[in-house]
């Protein structure tokens, strides 16, 4: 029988003290389980409280750490001098290198607690800061039928990166003109980095602004907002690159390209030239290689000299941006080199010792680099990814061309695409198999797109290095 409808002798008890002890029981149940929830936040707000007080505990460590390795090396003198008994040259040499001894220790667990302290702030804070002051742009059509065998790509990063030149807050003195005079935005510099799953090469592709494309039809881009429009750009079948940013903004680029390529594009990367040199002057310069000066009709003259040269963010701006340079007879193509060269030597020079070990120029880079740059599935994490698949790689691993062009203006003034060898071009980079060191000519016959490289096996890649 239910011990709740018996006395103590085991009789039977009425129906209101059933219900009664019944209601008690209940009560205690809900008293324990409170007891246990009360027991299990006191744990829980004790956890948090010693984490909180963390990084107050290290600071105060670190401080005093630093206080006493001054305070000591300040009274070591005065100590010694109130020594009594004299000391032979030997002695004296031995005490010396014991005190700098422990001047050392002392200097040295004050740096550990410094980077303790800082790197548990970063860990906490970095990632958040950073997303808060990018400016996120909807960019990315990941779901386009363009895509070629997308489950295959599963694991690339390809990242799309445009350099916009846009007039909007460049200064007098940066000689690039402003907003009323050339309104609006273009897209000077047109990048794919590739990255495959098995992170074995890192391969660039850059694109003429003059490339002749058939534009799709896209939304209206407004550059002053880095918004869109509910208005539309009707398609046009022959337009120069450059201008599917001015009219349709980071999505309409990401349709071209992934019309041109087969590729998905997953990263995009907007970098606004005014502020890109502050990014330079972050780093306190980078270094360049130039066989000979660098002499623009337009800029003016950007490196007088030869050889490696440090540049500024003020001459970097300009580096990237000429055109009209004396003994160049490319142009486009020209440029297109020395933002490669570019690029390279900016992400090692942020990734080299100099910069990871120096606090004050790592925030200053990250903190320039929010504040130039917009797109869309960008961040620490990302741009991690592409820095650290870049970072130790030889020339074998990491490869910048330019997509295959006939390299003569048409009548349009247009860059022309040779349809098979940049086939044969992205095949590779989607099927990660070797790049043709030379493509081959295309058939007299006819100019079709060349045979796509070997399918990948349910989605597994190949892993080869570029060649």
């Amino acid at each position: 029988m239910d011990p709740l409808t018996m006395t103590d002798e085991l009789e039977a008890i009425d129906d209101a003290t059933i219900t009664k002890r019944k209601i008690d029981h209940t009560l205690a149940r809900f008293s324990a389980a409170h007891d246990e929830l009360e027991a299990e936040e006191a744990k829980k707000r004790e956890r948090r409280e010693r984490l909180a007080s963390r990084p107050a505990a290290l600071l105060e460590q670190t401080r005093t750490a630093l206080q006493r390795v001054v305070t000591t090396t300040d009274s070591e003198p005065a100590e010694a001098s109130g020594e009594s008994s004299p000391q032979t040259r030997l002695q004296e040499k031995k005490e010396r290198k014991t005190r700098q001894t422990a001047k050392a220790g002392r200097i040295a667990a004050a740096v550990v607690a410094a980077l303790v302290f800082l790197s548990i702030g970063s860990a906490w804070g970095a990632q958040t800061w950073f997303d808060a002051k990018f400016n996120n742009v909807a960019s990315l059509d990941e779901d386009s039928a363009d895509i070629q065998d997308a489950a295959g790509q599963t694991g690339d990063e390809n990242f799309l990166m445009v350099g916009s030149d846009t007039r909007d807050g460049a200064a007098a003195e940066d000689g690039v003109g402003d907003a009323d005079g050339t309104p609006g935005a273009r897209s000077d510099t047109v990048m794919i980095a590739h990255v495959p799953a098995d992170r074995q090469r890192v391969v660039m592709v850059s694109f003429p602004r003059d490339l002749e494309i058939n534009r799709p039809e896209c939304k209206r881009w407004d550059p002053a907002t880095s918004s869109y429009k509910e208005e539309t750009s009707p398609a046009q079948k022959i337009a120069k690159l450059n201008t599917a940013y001015a009219v349709g903004g980071p999505q309409c680029v990401t349709k071209v390209i992934q019309q041109i390529t087969g590729m998905k594009m997953n990263h995009f990367v907007g970098i606004d030239f005014n502020g890109f040199k502050s990014m330079v002057d972050a780093v306190q310069g980078v270094t360049v290689y130039n066989e000979k000066p660098v002499d623009d009709t337009t800029l003016g003259m950007i490196i007088p000299q030869a050889g490696e040269v440090r540049i500024s963010g003020d001459q970097a701006l300009n580096y990237v941006r000429a055109r009209h340079v004396k003994g160049d007879p490319t142009s486009d193509y020209g440029r297109i080199k020395r933002q490669q060269a570019f690029l390279g030597a900016l992400l090692k020079t942020v990734m080299s010792k100099d910069v990871i070990l120096d606090t004050g120029k790592l925030s200053g880079f990250i903190d320039a680099f929010a504040k130039a740059t917009f797109g869309e599935n960008l961040g620490i994490n990302q741009m991690m990814t592409l820095a650290k698949s870049m970072r130790g790689m030889g020339s074998d691993k990491v490869k910048f061309l330019t997509v295959p062009t006939t390299e003569e203006a048409n009548k349009r003034g247009n860059e022309v695409l040779v349809q098979s060898r940049a086939k044969a071009v992205f095949d590779a980079l989607i099927n990660n198999t070797p790049l043709e060191e030379k493509a081959p000519a295309p058939p007299a016959s006819d100019t079709a797109a060349a045979p796509t490289s070997s399918a990948k096996s349910g989605g597994a890649k190949k892993s080869t290095s570029s060649g």
